[in-house]
């Protein structure tokens, strides 16, 4: 509206004229814009507050990094396991015994800098790769093969549990980098190690994949596990049967998520309140209970990272907070369309087309699940249709992401197949 005036005033061609109506709106109506535009906000703002809040205190961060960059104090990233801090131990007594029983063994985990349809090509070929094992007495010539990592997936299946646990709903994981993990596995030996030597190094040639190697990458996220003892004595619940054990935020912030992580029997249910979380048990005695923390970065104070964050954080939105509130599912693209875009992670992407057909899945092969663990009782996989969703590259990804593109669009893909389950979805690219 002050523009408006201003472009009015501006065309006045009698200076006298111009400067009275000029004295007049300042006086007068820029008032009553400004009153206006305040209401404007704060209408808007009472509006969002009663959509409720949003549930980005349980978003996830992921990166990785060199195992000699691990910052022990980082303001909010961790390693997905404690022990990835410290180099990992070669297992010469697993190495012995399976030479000796001809079995395979495990050596090492690696991480593949690689994308998805050549770590695919990597692990499908089934082949066998030559290697040294250096010991203290000398060089062994080894054989090895490769299989996808289950270390970290299984760790993100393990977050879904604590996620059960705590009544939260799950959002799909956005951790492109966990996927692209493979363990070295032990196929044979020109000799047998003795059980006094020492392994110093364990080199396996990967070959044309070779320069994808990174071996000592680990993942990191935003999850720190902490021991928090109930402050005061358990109280009785409302049912007369369990105990109120109240533990403080206080002291480790309450503007981040925290998931309680128990044994079933010990954990009834949890409240939470703006500072305090409260775990109903029917444990009688005070305790220490173990609570995974999501530290929710401030992003503009995320320093410098080798490899890109990622997240499976949405957008803050009138159309997304208030399609939150609703059960029913809207089936139609401009849905898709929605949900898509709602993710931080679709800036590198763009959904171009969706459509249902009844071909098989696979024919593509440039998605997968990120949720196997998540089972239907209730659907049957035969007979489903496949929602075939077609992307485009758009221009805003990050330098770095090319060859986790791939992932990200699996995520998305995981994510509308969880709004979608009478469709078998799949993504590929245009």
């Amino acid at each position: 509206m002050k523009d408006i005036i201003q472009g009015r005033l501006s065309r006045m061609e009698d200076l006298e004229q111009r400067k009275i109506l000029k004295q007049l709106m300042t006086s007068m109506f820029n008032g009553v814009v400004d009153y206006q535009e305040k209401m404007n906000r704060d209408l808007e703002q009472r509006i969002f507050g009663e959509l409720g809040d949003n549930d980005d205190k349980n978003d996830i961060f992921v990166t990785v990094c060199a195992r000699e960059d691990i910052d022990p104090i980082h303001d909010f990233l961790y390693p997905m396991l404690p022990g990835d801090a410290k180099p990992p131990e070669i297992p010469l007594h697993d190495i012995i015994a399976g030479l000796s029983r001809k079995q395979e063994c495990k050596l090492l985990t690696v991480f593949m800098e690689c994308g998805y349809p050549e770590l695919n090509e990597l692990l499908a070929r089934r082949r066998i790769f030559q290697g040294r094992m250096e010991t203290n007495r000398g060089s062994y010539a080894i054989s090895a093969r490769v299989e996808r990592s289950q270390v970290y997936t299984g760790e993100i299946e393990r977050l879904y549990d604590v996620f059960q646990k705590n009544g939260i709903a799950w959002k799909t994981l956005n951790h492109p980098y966990a996927y692209k993990f493979i363990d070295l596995i032990l196929t044979g030996s020109d000799r047998i190690p003795e059980e006094d030597e020492e392994i110093l190094e364990i080199s396996v040639d990967l070959e044309q994949y070779e320069r994808f190697k990174k071996p000592d990458i680990v993942p990191l996220w935003n999850i720190e596990r902490l021991e928090i003892r109930n402050s005061g004595f358990p109280v009785p619940a409302a049912d007369r049967i369990n105990y109120e054990h109240v533990l403080s935020l206080r002291k480790t912030g309450a503007g981040h998520g925290y998931l309680v992580d128990g044994d079933e029997q010990d954990v009834r249910y949890i409240k939470r309140s703006a500072e305090d979380l409260t775990v109903v048990s029917p444990k009688e005695a005070s305790g220490v209970w173990s609570v995974w923390k999501l530290t929710q970065p401030i992003m503009s104070q995320v320093g410098r990272l080798a490899y890109p964050l990622f997240s499976n954080r949405k957008r803050e939105g009138f159309i997304g907070k208030y399609a939150r509130q609703q059960s029913v599912t809207v089936r139609a693209v401009g849905e898709l369309m929605r949900l898509v875009h709602s993710f931080e992670a679709a800036d590198a992407l763009e959904l171009a087309s969706a459509e249902v057909d009844g071909k098989p899945l696979g024919r593509s092969g440039q998605t997968y699940g990120m949720n196997p663990f998540i089972s239907d009782n209730i659907r049957s996989e035969s007979g489903k249709k496949r929602l075939k969703l077609t992307f485009r590259r758009r221009g805003m990804a990050q330098a770095g992401t090319e060859f986790v593109l791939n992932d990200v669009m699996s995520f998305i893909v995981s994510e509308i197949q969880m709004h979608f389950p009478e469709y078998s979805c799949e993504g590929e690219w245009a």
